[in-house]
């Protein structure tokens, strides 16, 4: 029997999207939700601070429900099951992960073979249904995540998005074994990914801008950490783009050694320049996005995350200050990743 939740809750909304200095987000009432079928009804106890929400809220990624609630790395306790969703091994009270991916159609050619981060009909927590900056959401069984011991609930958020997707862009890197890998911008996913590289036998080289940041990747193992625009120490077999920066892309390209795969790892990226063929894309450097993630991914990187213990940098921020932590972030305020966590006496 589920337990009777609240019928109205604090909730952040984007109201009218705009420069997150000018305050687009509201902090406002909302209805808790009800869980459809296969859904589960989650208590939201922590969320991290992506720099996706600040492009919803920007208004960077186009409006697809108008005052959305953000956030889509939500760590939860069961609070609810809809129709359904009591056969799917979760129960009330388990600790649950929320993240970007809500749900894909599994029927085209992209699920099927395996690519449902392609998926044309996929939908996405904080953009498409509402997300973990408020008290409750609800997430598809289907979607949610069994989340690994040994790490606080702020640990856990930021690895429920920056460290899926760092995880993917790492991938898709194809860093050689006993690779040298360039990471441009070094924020909550750039943090984790690298940590990834250096336990799998990598050389990491961070090009990063503010001291903070460059002081924590030199803290995490990084052989060398310079500017933003920097030269990396020695030529990469691999490079992945975190900083929403078109201008690096040359600037990466240029530091790739021959053969050498360049992949980009936001949603977002402002306009690249152009390439100077010869330059920067001769000798068969490639250049590959990044596309949300599939349940694989998230799966794999949770995986590694309880075996090898990720030294999560985070600064928590009560969610009545979820403006806040997003104009930091977006200034560069802190290192790691910011995390709004449940206050006392929030429900």
């Amino acid at each position: 029997m589920n337990p009777v939740a609240p019928r109205t809750m604090q909730a952040w909304a984007v109201r009218v999207p705009g420069p997150i200095e000018d305050e687009p987000l509201e902090l406002v009432g909302k209805p808790v939700p009800v869980p459809g079928p296969g859904e589960l009804l989650v208590r939201v106890v922590a969320c991290g601070v992506c720099r996706t929400d600040l492009h919803v809220g920007e208004g960077d990624l186009p409006v697809h429900t108008a005052h959305v609630t953000p956030g889509h790395e939500v760590v939860a306790t069961v609070a609810g099951l809809g129709p359904g969703a009591a056969d799917t091994g979760f129960g009330i009270g388990d600790r649950v992960g929320v993240a970007w991916l809500r749900s894909t159609c599994g029927q085209c050619r992209f699920c099927l073979r395996g690519a449902e981060n392609l998926c044309p009909y996929s939908r996405y927590t904080g953009w498409d249904a509402d997300g973990g900056y408020a008290e409750y959401t609800t997430v598809p069984a289907a979607f949610a995540y069994r989340l690994p011991p040994g790490y606080t609930d702020a640990e856990l958020a930021p690895l429920l998005c920056a460290g899926i997707i760092g995880y993917r862009a790492l991938e898709r890197a194809a860093v050689p074994d006993g690779g040298r890998l360039g990471i441009y911008g070094f924020g909550g996913s750039a943090h984790l990914a690298a940590q990834v590289a250096l336990a799998r036998g990598a050389t990491v080289h961070v090009m990063t801008r503010g001291e903070k940041a460059r002081r924590l990747a030199s803290d995490l193992g990084a052989s060398s950490v310079s500017d933003a625009y920097g030269e990396p120490a020695e030529k990469l077999d691999s490079a992945i783009l975190f900083a929403p920066v078109g201008d690096l892309v040359p600037v990466a390209l240029r530091a790739l050694d021959r053969g050498g795969v360049l992949a980009i790892a936001g949603i977002h990226l402002s306009d690249v320049p152009s390439l100077v063929y010869e330059r920067e894309l001769f000798y068969e450097r490639e250049v590959r996005s990044v596309t949300a993630n599939t349940r694989a991914d998230g799966e794999a990187f949770l995986s590694f995350a309880a075996e090898h213990r990720l030294d999560v940098t985070t600064h928590e921020y009560p969610l009545r200050q979820a403006q806040q932590a997003l104009q930091d972030l977006k200034a560069g305020r802190f290192d790691g990743a910011a995390v709004l966590v449940a206050e006392r006496g929030d429900a």
